[in-house]
């Protein structure tokens, strides 16, 4: 039988995209990074368990929105090059070299690329350390919030962030903005991944999706 390409499946034409909720913040001695794990095609979900939270180096991770093609093949790139840079001047890269990269990489191809990524981590340098890249933007921020899930919860990071958070309130507060988001927007969901990176360093963690904390509308 001969299938005309009209009855094929909408998502088979479709980007594979991260929409999704991205978010970083920096505490006194490290950050925290979070993102939900659902990956769409339109309106299809293509992966319900993807871990958005990208390893850069040793201490140094991104999270990744976008085009879910685009933003990992920046990481990877990136990855690459920061294992070089750190075997040639013979110690662990600077988080801002990693986001300098990221932004670099983003601006020269930002016609053909669609993907955003936050920058995070600790080095002796600068401690923990969160930056912004979009396009030809690199910019340090004490919080960051990416993604379409993003959109949903501005009124309450600005509202319940706070200067010297603790590292527990930091991871407190990373869940419960991607609990707000998941439940508010259609293209994120599933599981909730956090990264907490210190100088000691990284700590990767899953929270299942029936163990994030619920809200009065849940």
């Amino acid at each position: 039988i001969m299938l005309d390409e009209s009855s094929e499946p909408g998502w088979l034409s479709e980007e594979v995209k991260t929409g999704t909720t991205i978010i970083a913040i920096e505490f006194d001695g490290g950050v925290v990074l979070g993102s939900d794990s659902r990956v769409s095609a339109g309106e299809t979900v293509v992966n319900r368990v993807m871990n958005k939270l990208s390893l850069l180096h040793d201490k140094i991770y991104c999270a990744l929105s976008g085009s879910a093609a685009d933003a990992q093949t920046i990481a990877e790139m990136v990855n690459y090059q920061l294992d070089v840079h750190s075997i040639e001047v013979g110690e662990d890269p600077q988080v801002r070299s990693a986001a300098t990269l990221v932004k670099n990489i983003s601006y020269k191809y930002k016609e053909e690329l669609s993907a955003h990524l936050i920058v995070a981590g600790w080095d002796k340098k600068g401690g923990g350390q969160v930056y912004v890249t979009l396009n030809g933007l690199l910019s340090r921020q004490p919080f960051a919030v990416g993604g379409s899930g993003s959109s949903y919860v501005y009124g309450f990071v600005d509202a319940e962030y706070r200067k010297a958070m603790s590292k527990e309130d930091c991871q407190q507060f990373v869940v419960n903005t991607l609990s707000l988001a998941m439940s508010r927007d259609g293209s994120s969901g599933g599981v909730a991944y956090l990264v907490t990176i210190d100088e000691k360093g990284a700590e990767e963690k899953c929270i299942l999706g029936n163990e994030l904390p619920t809200f009065y509308d849940q």
